[in-house]
């Protein structure tokens, strides 16, 4: 099977979908450890680059560890946009993604991420300028359209790759309908019908199962996670050994490893932005981490207190020793 997007050789066939506020360079790494065949940065806003603008800049950055990565861009204005793919390559990603289906009124009332999606002809231009602008493969995330009055979707993706794109990821809903319902996969189906470039199917693959019925049902040559891996970049793992060995279920992390991960996370979080900042970040995903356990109403409400790392210690060593109680009260 091909697993080649352009010229650049993917090790699986699931992807880290980029995630604002969530897939920062320690959550990448973490999750290419895991085994996502790629990762992509939060999105970066092309007019931001224009100003040199320093958080943007740190957006961009990516480690030796993480890679392969790619870079995803936001904008409204294709020579913009190629001007930001220009400063983009300055940080060696292995692609560039341009952003046509973030529903969120910030980006989609001011012309970008899905709101191209109302303009087939631009959405086009766009990816023909990047691709002028850069010497890596460049990828389009999209929507089945803006509304269920306006699901162009398959047009929208044929212009893209008419203009160069070399691979569309599809995220199957409309833009009105945020993340519900489920996702319509039917449209990922009809997509890789619809193109020869590689398609990646997106929406509600939350484990292993799931992503290989994507893959059985609309023949898509790659899937992106996204908000099932938030707490669990063992999600990676757990599909590539399915897809790889027979359908072999591979059992979710004990309590001591989904542990000892997060901390490994929240580190390497605050080693990126400072403890400071980096703790207030942290409060979301070790809500995540801590999602199903027993008391999680509790330690979500104490991971939204969470300052500093000395109070992460605590509420770990209180997560790990009620566990270790409940286990010798069920051993007696």
């Amino acid at each position: 099977m091909n697993r080649k997007i352009g010229n650049l050789t993917l090790d699986s066939r699931v992807i880290l979908a980029p995630m604002a506020g969530v897939t920062d360079r320690s959550f990448r790494t973490l999750c290419r450890h895991f085994g996502a065949a790629y990762v992509v940065t939060e999105m970066v806003s092309a007019r931001a680059l224009q100003f040199r603008d320093k958080k943007t800049a740190r957006l961009m950055t990516l480690g030796e560890e993480e890679r392969p990565a790619g870079i995803q861009l936001f904008g409204d204005d294709p020579a913009i946009m190629a001007q930001a793919a220009e400063k983009a390559m300055k940080f060696n990603p292995q692609l560039i993604d341009i952003n046509m289906g973030c529903p969120a009124p910030k980006i989609a009332n001011n012309g970008s991420g899905s709101a191209l999606m109302k303009d087939p002809e631009k959405c086009g231009r766009m990816v023909e300028a990047v691709k002028n602008a850069c010497d890596v493969p460049v990828t389009v995330k999209i929507r089945k359209g803006w509304d269920r009055n306006h699901v162009n979707f398959l047009e929208v993706a044929k212009i893209c790759e008419q203009a160069g794109a070399d691979a569309i990821a599809l995220h199957a809903r409309t833009r009105d309908q945020m993340y519900q319902p489920s996702a319509d996969w039917n449209s990922i189906r009809q997509l890789k019908q619809a193109v020869s470039v590689p398609v990646i199917g997106n929406g509600d693959v939350t484990d292993a199962q799931s992503a290989c019925r994507m893959l059985e049902e609309t023949g898509c040559d790659f899937l992106m996670v996204g908000r099932g891996a938030m707490g669990n970049p063992w999600i990676f793992q757990q599909i590539n050994v399915y897809l790889t060995e027979s359908c072999r279920i591979l059992p979710g992390p004990g309590i001591a490893e989904r542990l000892v991960v997060m901390v490994r996370h929240i580190r390497a979080l605050c080693e990126e932005k400072g403890e400071n900042v980096g703790m207030r970040e942290a409060r979301k995903h070790v809500a995540w981490y801590l999602h199903g356990l027993r008391g999680a109403a509790g330690y979500r409400r104490r991971a939204g207190e969470l300052c500093t790392l000395d109070d992460l210690d605590k509420l770990v060593e209180e997560v790990y020793r009620r566990y270790r109680d409940e286990e010798k009260r069920e051993d007696a």
